[in-house]
């Protein structure tokens, strides 16, 4: 797929300074640009790289000046860094834009689409599946029964929705994903044996979620597992029976929240946190990476360690810990005197 200086300082709304009809086929980082490859420059750190790139077209800011002779094409906008994510977007969105069902697959008859699905090989789809218009579904996906799916999603290669699963509208739900498993429910009888709950409950992803690669979210015992508007989960989380997490919050990888806990809107939690179940966490917290959280969380706290301690205390308390052997030292130096 090939793009000119032209159409694409068409899309970016930016001026061209160089030849226009010199063509781009791939990306590339400015210091190691090659012919045929389109590269910015937005960290004024990298911009001797300018002078030396051999990549055909490059976006720059406005502001900028030409202090040296360059082989590149530039193409100005206001704002280099942004305009090259919306080219990006929009190569995603030429690059995934495929239509028709593959074969083989099997869809149910009962199971309604709307226009310009496309649908991979190899894909299941249950009964009274309902899928809505341009939603993207890749080979070897599996979609149960009285699946919900909205407009514009996109389901990768892999992904497993089970059935009674609500999918909102512009969600992606990436490869090894598993959304509506079984949640962790046993209960031991007079013998010590674990009996299982049955699992009743389903899912419900309302719109603009993005679920990262191997991802699982458990289905409810009773009622919903619910992620909120906007929530984007990074890969390899995993989200137990009738969590529910606010608009907005942003999980990194190897999370793991236990069933029915509660979290606000606008968290932002990082990688390898623990979190129990049956809490609640308030609005705007901020968790650092492999942090345990174990009771219930004000509004706007930020948090680090294991158990998890106010983020200035747990600072404090670290140098005192990295500084216990010479403390002991001191003490035992103390005692013999």
């Amino acid at each position: 797929m090939k793009f000119t200086a032209t159409q694409i300082a068409g899309i970016l709304e930016g001026e061209i300074v160089g030849d226009p009809e010199v063509e781009v086929s791939k990306l590339s980082k400015i210091e190691e640009g090659t012919e045929g490859s389109l590269t910015f420059l937005a960290n004024p750190k990298y911009t001797s790289y300018i002078y030396s790139t051999r990549a055909s077209i490059t976006i720059v800011n406005k502001s900028f000046k030409v202090e040296q002779e360059i082989s590149t094409t530039l193409i100005k906008v206001e704002d280099a860094y942004k305009s090259f994510s919306k080219l990006l977007e929009y190569y995603n969105q030429v690059k995934l834009n495929k239509t028709g069902i593959e074969q083989p697959v099997f869809l149910s008859e009962t199971a309604t689409y709307g226009k310009e699905l496309y649908m991979g090989a190899f894909t299941y789809v249950g009964d009274n599946v309902k899928i809505g218009e341009n939603v993207k579904i890749y080979p070897n996906v599996y979609i149960g029964d009285n699946v919900s799916i909205g407009d514009n999603v996109i389901i990768f290669a892999g992904a497993k929705i089970y059935s009674e699963s609500i999918v909102g509208k512009n969600c992606v739900i990436h490869s090894g994903c598993v959304i509506g498993a079984d949640g962790f429910g046993f209960s031991p009888n007079e013998n010590g044996e674990f009996q299982k709950v049955p699992q009743t409950g389903n899912v419900i992803l309302e719109d603009y979620v993005d679920i990262g690669a191997g991802t699982t979210i458990d289905r409810a015992t009773l009622g919903s597992t619910i992620i909120r508007r906007g929530v984007k989960l990074d890969n390899q989380i995993q989200i137990a029976h009738n969590v529910e997490i606010g608009e907005n919050t942003v999980i990194a990888a190897q999370t793991g929240i236990a069933g029915s806990t509660k979290i606000g809107k606008n968290c932002m939690i990082g990688g390898q946190v623990g979190i129990v179940g049956h809490i609640v966490i308030g609005d705007r917290v901020r968790i650092q990476a492999q942090s345990g959280i174990g009771r219930n969380i004000k509004d706007e706290e930020v948090l680090q360690g294991s158990p998890a301690l106010n983020y200035g205390d747990y600072n404090k308390s670290y140098v005192h810990f990295k500084n216990l052997p010479k403390v002991v030292d001191r003490i035992n130096q103390l005692e013999k005197k």
